[in-house]
Order: C-alpha cells, then sequence, then structure tokens
C-alpha cells in the first residue's frame, strides 16, 4: 500500500524551521491581526495564547508522535491504526471493516488541507502583486499607492486567478524535488532571514506615536469584547497556525528521526508560532490604530503595512526584503500543505512523486478559482456582510478543522497502544517525564474535546440567536 519512498529531515534544526514555516507563513501575518481586531483585541489575544498552550501544544504533540509511530501520512496513519488495533483485539473481518471507518478522519484533513492550499494561494498571489507593484511604483514615481494597488487587485479577477496559478507552480516544483533538496533546504534558508526582518519592522513600528495605544489593545484583556464566536475564532486560528487537523504534522511526524523528542520539539514550534503571531501584531496594530481602525477583513495586512514601508528611512529597500520574505514565508506554508496531500496519494497509489504532485497542483488550481473570484464575478455571495473568501476561511479554519483534530485525537486516545506513546515522553523514569505523558493525555482525551465541542457549541447557539 505505501508507495512512498521513506525520506527523513537532514537536520534537527531542519525539521524545526520546516514545521515552523509550515505552521506561521501568512496565517500568523495575514489572519491573526485583522481575526483580532473582529473578536475582542487584547481579551482574544489572551484566550488565543490559552488555547495555543492547552489545546494546541498536546495536539501538535499527538500529531507528530502518530506520524513518527507509522511513517505513514494522515489516511494511512489512521487506518493502520486502527487495523492494528482491531487485528489484536479480535481477528473476525467484520472488525477490521469496521476499523476502516475511522480512516475517514484522515480524509477530512487531506480534503480540508486541499481546500486550504487552495483560497491560501489566492492570498500568497496577493502578496506577488503587492511586491511587483511596490518595486514597479518605486521605480517609475518613487513612491507606492497602496489603494490603487488594492484596487487593480480586487477589481481583477483574472489576475488573480494568474496570481494564484504561478503560486501554485512553484510550489510544485519544490514539492517534487522531495523532503530534504526541497522543503528542507528552502525553507531553511528562507526562515533566519524573515524573522530577523520580522524584528527590524516590528522596532519601526513601535516608534511609532501610536505604539502605546497598540500594546494596550493588544496585552489589556478587555472581556467586555468577547462574543459567543471568540473561542472559536481562536481555536480555529490556533489549528490553522499550527498546522493541525490538515494532516501535515503528521506527514512531517513520518520524517522525524528515532532521536528526535517529540514533546520538545512540539514545544518549541508551538512557543516559536505564538510569538510570531504576537509579534505581528505588535507590527500591524501601531498602523492600524493611526488609521483609526478603518480597515478590517482579510485585506488588513495589504492595507496597514505598505504605508509603514513607505514612510521609513530606506524603505525601498526594507519593503523589497519584507515583501519577497513575506511571500517565502507563504511559500512554506504553501509547500507543507502539497507536501500533505502529496504524501497521501503516494501512500496509496504507484504514482511518481512528480505525478503526484502536479495532480494535487491541477486540483488546488480549480477549487482555487472561486475564492480568487470572489471581489469580482462572486462579489454578491456573502453572508452577514462577509465575502465569499472570508465565508470559506471561517468554514475550513473554524469549523472543519477543530472537527478534524477532534477525530484524530479520539482516534488515538482510543487506539494507540499507551506504551509506543509513552515511550515518546520517557526519557527516564523520573517522575517529571511520567506526568508530563499522564497530563498530555487527560488532554487529548477529555480537555481538547471538552473545549473543543463547547467552543462549538456556543457559535451555534449565537448563529441562533440563542446566546
Amino acid at each position: 500500500m505505501n508507495g512512498r519512498k521513506q525520506s527523513l529531515w537532514g537536520t534537527r534544526f531542519g525539521f524545526y524551521l520546516a514545521a515552523i514555516g509550515s505552521a506561521f507563513g501568512l496565517g500568523n501575518l495575514w489572519r491573526f491581526p485583522y481575526v483580532t481586531v473582529e473578536s475582542g483585541g487584547g481579551a482574544f489575544v489572551l484566550l488565543y495564547v490559552f488555547f495555543a498552550l492547552a489545546v494546541g501544544l498536546p495536539l501538535l504533540i499527538g500529531e507528530l508522535t502518530l506520524g513518527k509511530l507509522t511513517r505513514r501520512s494522515v489516511i494511512s496513519a489512521c487506518q493502520r491504526l486502527a487495523v492494528d488495533e482491531s487485528i489484536s483485539r479480535s481477528p473476525r473481518s467484520k472488525d477490521i471493516k469496521g476499523a476502516s471507518s475511522w480512516v475517514w478522519f484522515g480524509r477530512i484533513s487531506v480534503i480540508c488541507c486541499l481546500f486550504v492550499l487552495s483560497y491560501y494561494a489566492v492570498i500568497s498571489g496577493w502578496v506577488l502583486h503587492f511586491l511587483m507593484q511596490f518595486f514597479v511604483g518605486q521605480l517609475k514615481t518613487g513612491t507606492f499607492e497602496v489603494d490603487q494597488s488594492l484596487s487593480i487587485l480586487r477589481e481583477n479577477g483574472l489576475l488573480q486567478i494568474a496570481l494564484m496559478s504561478v503560486h501554485l507552480l512553484i510550489t510544485l516544483v519544490i514539492v517534487v524535488k522531495g523532503v530534504q533538496e526541497g522543503i528542507e533546504k528552502w525553507v531553511g534558508n528562507v526562515m533566519p532571514v524573515f524573522i530577523v526582518l520580522l524584528v527590524v519592522l516590528v522596532t519601526k513600528s513601535l516608534s511609532l506615536p501610536t505604539a502605546t495605544d497598540a500594546l494596550r489593545f493588544m496585552f489589556y484583556p478587555d472581556f467586555t469584547k468577547l462574543t459567543v464566536f471568540s473561542p472559536l475564532f481562536a481555536l480555529g486560528h490556533v489549528m490553522f497556525t499550527l498546522s493541525i487537523g490538515l494532516g501535515t504534522m503528521v506527514t512531517f511526524g513520518s520524517y522525524l528521526n528515532e532521536r528526535t523528542r517529540i514533546p520538545a520539539a512540539g514545544f518549541r514550534v508551538t512557543t516559536m508560532d505564538t510569538l510570531i503571531s504576537l509579534f505581528a501584531g505588535l507590527l500591524i496594530f501601531p498602523l492600524l490604530i493611526g488609521c483609526g481602525f478603518t480597515t478590517t477583513g482579510p485585506e488588513l495586512l495589504f492595507q496597514t503595512l505598505p504605508r509603514l514601508l513607505i514612510d521609513i528611512d530606506s524603505g525601498f529597500l526594507f519593503g523589497m526584503a519584507f515583501f519577497i520574505c513575506l511571500y517565502l514565508a507563504a511559500l512554506g506554508a504553501s509547500i507543507g500543505l502539497l507536501e500533505s496531500v502529496v504524501a497521501n496519494l503516494l501512500d496509496f497509489t504507484k504514482l511518481s512523486r512528480a505525478k503526484a504532485a502536479w495532480l494535487t497542483g491541477a486540483c488546488a488550481t480549480a477549487i482555487g478559482i472561486m475564492p480568487a473570484l470572489s471581489t469580482t464575478t462572486l462579489r454578491n455571495v456573502n453572508f452577514r456582510g462577509h465575502g465569499l473568501l472570508e465565508i470559506l476561511d471561517a468554514l475550513l479554519i473554524d469549523v472543519v478543522l477543530p472537527l478534524s483534530a477532534l477525530g484524530i485525537a479520539y482516534l488515538m486516545a482510543r487506539k494507540l497502544k499507551r506504551d509506543k506513546a509513552e515511550a515518546e515522553f520517557l526519557n527516564d523514569e523520573s517522575v517529571a517525564t511520567q506526568t508530563l505523558y499522564s497530563h498530555w493525555f487527560f488532554v487529548i482525551k477529555w480537555l481538547a474535546p471538552i473545549l473543543i465541542l463547547g467552543s462549538l457549541g456556543l457559535a451555534l447557539l449565537g448563529i441562533l440567536g440563542l446566546a
């Protein structure tokens, strides 16, 4: 069944960079600021950090563990886990057939991953557009018209489709090269540079007169601004930025070598991802407050960040470098999403890596046409003032992703042999490592399901007008 040639990360550091690159990408810089504005400011940030540590970290550890122990992508890993347990319990064919229903948790993850890759490619195309507009504008007039550039993009659906296609093509070329030569090499070279530039730009942003108000907005929790939807939005964003429920981290876990201690790896990835989200807020909110909060929604990053780049010294150089790195960060996340789908195809077909990648890319391009036309042909498709792209984002990230992650956690809690999972936690016989495992198992079996289902229930009550 497994037609995929088993690959491993070349170095542990390479895995961290690839995992962080896949995890944050545009999720932190593009999505986190506008979701925070719409969901309660500082109170939402506090809720997000809580969910990242209480739910995101344990589920991330779980998915990495599932991948490492099975050496499979998510569909095959779910199937192997369920079937092996059924065989060990009873050899009857009906038990094995019943165990195959668990595979749907993996299938939902892959379908969600493909759809997220599709609309994520549209946003990545926006980054490409702003990169080109910034460069051309500086060469022609020495300035950059933010509103004009955004208007060109919004009014041209074919341009968005073209940019999306170019982005997916670049992603395909890298994924076809494999783990070490493609994913690890590209993301590993880009991530350190991007983080340095992010720190520099945050420093510039915090020097603005509005920095104090921005810090108050981000870190002073006014719980009256939270709504019944805020827990679900925070939970969904944690899932999205950590790539939980997409099968990506199961795939990445299957590439880990035996010496890697997954709890430590998961903690480092979660910590870095959360910090970068907070840095994104420190970068965007001083600019946003200066604009009087007149900008919200998916376009927030593209309407605020260029204004900082225009006004600072050597803004052209910083702007070019930042947009290049921002695009490469988006590319890193797209690589992780595409690799997850490709790995699942390779596990169940005899396709070569190249054919599997091209097939996945073609499907993603076809699906991406709809969100690419959300501001033109399909602009009248809306729900409560939100366009098609926002609807797709909310449905996938805030509903499907938590349910997918819940399904995989449920499978692991009930089917994974405890001695195998426990071995990943117990470096020695100390009480501390045994306690860590007990806490992790309690979270994925009880706490995570309660928080996920509770958040979904609150949101449903809000939609029905009962809360």
